[in-house]
Formats: C-alpha cells, structure tokens, sequence
C-alpha cells in the first residue's frame, strides 16, 4: 500500500477587533469558532497556523485614547493584552509548532505589520490602482467607513442606528475599486464557494451587479495623525481597513519572508477569513481587489457569522453600549460553557438573540444536566464494578460526520452529533437499568457499561475541537479509572 499524500497546511484567521473597548460575546463567536476550525484540521491532520490579533490604528481608537487622556500607543498596549487574556480564557489552542500548529497573534502597530502595508500601498501605487481626490461624504466612525445615502437607513449607518454620523469634506487617495468588477465576478464563477453561507455570497454578487465605487484609503494626518503614513506624502494616513487588511499576508511573513508566504498562502491556497456579515463587503470584495492590485491570489475562503443581538434584536454594539462581556460569562460558567454556547446554541449564519436566561437554560440542559450528568452516572457504575474501557474501544479519529460538519463550518450540527450520541447513551442507562442488572446477570450488566464507557470514550475524542477541557476531564476519568473530582457543569438555579 503507498504511503498517504500528505495533506496541504491550512491557513485560517478572525477579522482582528478594534481595541477602543472591551470585548463582547461577538468576538467571543468569531474567536471560538475559528479555533474549533482550526483544531479540527489538525487533528485530521494539517498543518495548521490560526491567526488572530487586534487592529489599533483608525479614528475611533484616536478619539478613545484622547478622552481618556493616555497615551494612544499606550491606550492600546493594555487594550491589545486584554486580547490575549481573553483567548487563554476562551480555551483558544496555545502555540504547539513541533506538534504541527502555529498560533499568531498579530497587532496593527507591529513595526513588521507597518513595513508590509507600507510596502503594499507602493506595489498597488505603482500599479495604478491608487490616485488622489477630493471628497465629501457622510462617515461612520464606529465602522471606520463611509456611508453613502443609499445605504442609510433614516439618515444613519445601517449599522449603527442612532449614532450621528460625520460629513467629512477633505482630499483623500482613493483606490480604484472599480476596476476589479470583472475579475472579482470571475473569481466568483470559478469558486462556486468562496463565501458562506450561500446567501451571503448572493449579498456580494448582488454588490459587483450594483457597481463597484472607488474607495478611500486615506485620511488627513493633521486631523487624524493616529495611522500608518502614506509613503511619500506624511500629510496622509492610511485608511484603517487598508492597513488592517494587510495583516492576513503580514501575519505570514510577505513581503520579506518568502518561504513562509509560499507554504502559507500559496500552497494553502490562501486564507479562511471568518467575519462579521457587516465585514462582507471589506472581506470578499474589497480586500480580494487589493490582493489582485499587487499580484497576488485571492483568499481561500470566507465564513460569515451574523450578529449576536440582544433582546430587543439589535446587533450587540460597543458603541450601542448593549454588550455583554464573555469574561463574566466564563467567570460565572467556565470557559467550555461559553464555548459550548456559541458553538451550538447560536445560529452559525444568521442573526441569534442572546440573554443571560438563554444562556442559562441552554447551560443546564446541554451541559449540567446532559453530558456532565451523564459522565458521572457512568463512571460510578464503572469505578463501584471495577469495569474499564476496553484498549479497542478508544477512537483513533475524529466521527466522518462531526468532521464533515467542520468541512462546512456548521458547528453546531457537529456538536448534535455529539449529543445525539450522549442521549442514546441516555437511553441505554434507562432500558437496560446495568446499576440493577449487576445484582442478577453481572457479566451482562458489566458488557452494557463497557458499551457505555466506549461511548464516552467517543464522546471525549470527539468534543476535543469543541469543548477541549470537557473532554480532557472525560479522558482523565476513563485513563484513571476514576469519577470526576467535582461535577463537570454545577447546575445553575
């Protein structure tokens, strides 16, 4: 038999969150499903690298840092370590390169970030792809973006109602957008998936049959000085969406490290890009032009979450002051609880309201009294009759169909899988009753629980790209032979 094909590595990255605020239970989603994705590819196989970071440059992060009086660099230090406690605290899969997997964490203000998109705007410069104009338009600071009246709903960004938005007039370098109309509808041809899930794409189809605007990619230094110069005119600073967009390849070593840009993007075939659907237009079009304006491939795919809202429906906002902190969330319920939650409770695509009493009730059932509860009803049948897992009963890989799920970024359907399994489980325990069969056939009774703990034993290897410290404490008590030390979910009342 020859040997098997070794399988190519696999690049993906979140969108990089603005360091004016705290996190939300949005950057949560994004962070939480893209590690899922990438530990799921490595345990197939891949070799992995998962980039995440912060984007620190742009006129609301300028205008924070002034209110508060520190520092801007300064502001988005302690803001950026924020970031990275947050990962450790959602379970995000620690840097392992000997074990084949690569953990980024990138910031817009890395000198080697500020070389690369400086180097980006003179390749696309040279192009012919950038020129100078004046302009006058209506600007959205929290999305760091222009909004044309079309677009506005009631006189505001569509995106953030409520929130004046700025009429800014000034001479700015705009991108020639317009000129990638027909390569981006071809490379929308050609890949019948770029975009999930499929109603988005049809969004950005929708947007190349609209017409494509050139863009602006500058703002003026006097007023804003808080970005990366324009190469050869400093009265300029790069647009923050231009800069920012730039760390997917930074991230990787380009311009200077072309090896590592090779096995990364070339063989790769580019980057997953998980986003926000309000990110679509910046991810699938604009950021693909600017690829091609320099000479280089498009990414390899992009995912698109909807919004958590809350209550009311309202997309969670830090600018709409409606956000809810996933460090209390873990604080109070645990990293896996959190996990747990937007991993199958929430929509994968569309919009999904959040409240603390879903969250609680989702918790309890899923996880207190689901996989937790099942867990310790089959190990104290196992430890009381001395029944171990069988060595033959230990999966090898991951279920074809949780992966399968994975491959089409619909987690929640994974993890249905996995509860299926827990709830036939379940209802093994119920019919066939093996704590009172062990009193009148004990070689029967001990059969069914072994058929129990190879259930668990599936579970456990399963749940890794999931909920990883769930199945590390499932896996524990199958190695030791032991109940768990406390419950795995204490039940919230």
């Amino acid at each position: 038999m020859s040997p098997k094909k070794p399988l190519k590595p696999f690049y993906i990255t979140t969108t990089l969150p603005y360091v004016n605020a705290e996190a939300h239970l949005g950057h949560a989603l994004e962070f939480v499903r893209a590690d899922a994705v990438a530990r799921t590819k490595h345990m197939l196989g891949h070799e992995v690298l998962f980039n995440t970071g912060t984007d620190e440059h742009g006129v609301k992060i300028y205008q924070k840092a002034q209110e508060t009086g520190v520092p801007t660099q300064q502001f988005v230090d302690a803001y950026a370590e924020k970031f990275k406690s947050l990962h450790k605290l959602l379970g995000l899969k620690a840097d392992a390169p000997g074990e084949g997997f690569y953990s980024h964490f990138i910031r817009t203000t890395d000198p080697h970030h500020v070389a690369a998109a400086t180097e980006f705007w003179k390749i696309c410069a040279a192009n012919g792809y950038i020129y100078k104009k004046a302009y006058k338009g209506f600007y959205c600071v929290s999305d760091e973006a222009f909004v044309t009246e079309k677009d506005m709903v009631n006189g505001f960004c569509p995106n953030h109602p409520g929130v004046p938005l700025l009429e800014v007039e000034e001479e700015n370098y705009f991108f020639k957008f317009s000129a990638f109309s027909e390569k981006l509808a071809a490379l929308y041809t050609e890949r019948a998936d770029f975009v999930v899930p499929h109603s988005r794409f049809n969004e950005a189809k929708n947007l190349i049959s609209q017409g494509l605007e050139d863009f602006s990619i500058s703002r003026i230094a006097s007023r804003m000085p808080w970005g990366i110069p324009v190469p050869g005119d400093e009265a300029h600073v790069m647009y923050v969406w231009f800069d920012a967009l730039v760390d997917y390849i930074s991230t990787i070593g380009w311009p200077q490290d072309a090896s590592s840009f090779e096995k990364w993007w070339t063989e790769t075939g580019g980057v997953v890009q998980y986003c926000g659907k309000d990110n679509l237009q910046h991810q699938a079009l604009r950021w693909q032009a600017m690829l091609m304006s320099v000479g280089l491939t498009p990414s390899l795919q992009i995912v698109v979450n909807g919004f958590v809202t809350g209550e009311s429906g309202v997309k969670m906002s830090k600018s709409l002051g409606n956000v809810v902190n996933p460090v209390d969330l873990v604080n109070e319920y645990g990293t896996d609880a959190v996990r747990y939650y937007v991993l199958r409770e929430l929509s994968m695509f569309e919009d999904s309201p959040f409240s603390r009493d879903l969250f609680k009730a989702a918790y309890n059932t899923g996880l207190a009294n689901g996989i937790g509860n099942l867990v310790s009803r089959v190990m104290r049948m196992a430890t009381t009759n001395g029944v171990e897992l069988a060595a033959g009963d230990a999966p090898a890989e991951l279920d074809e169909k949780v992966a399968g799920h994975v491959e089409k970024y619909e987690h929640n359907k994974a993890m249905d899988e996995i509860w299926a399994t827990a709830g036939e489980l379940d209802r093994f325990i119920q019919e066939k009753e093996p704590f009172k069969l062990i009193k009148t056939d004990p070689a029967r009774a001990k059969e069914d629980i072994a058929h129990l703990l190879a259930g668990l034993s599936w579970i456990a290897f399963n749940l890794r790209p999931f909920l990883p410290e769930t199945a590390a404490k499932i896996q524990e008590c199958l190695d030791t032979k032991t109940m768990p030390s406390a419950p795995l979910f204490l039940r919230k009342d």
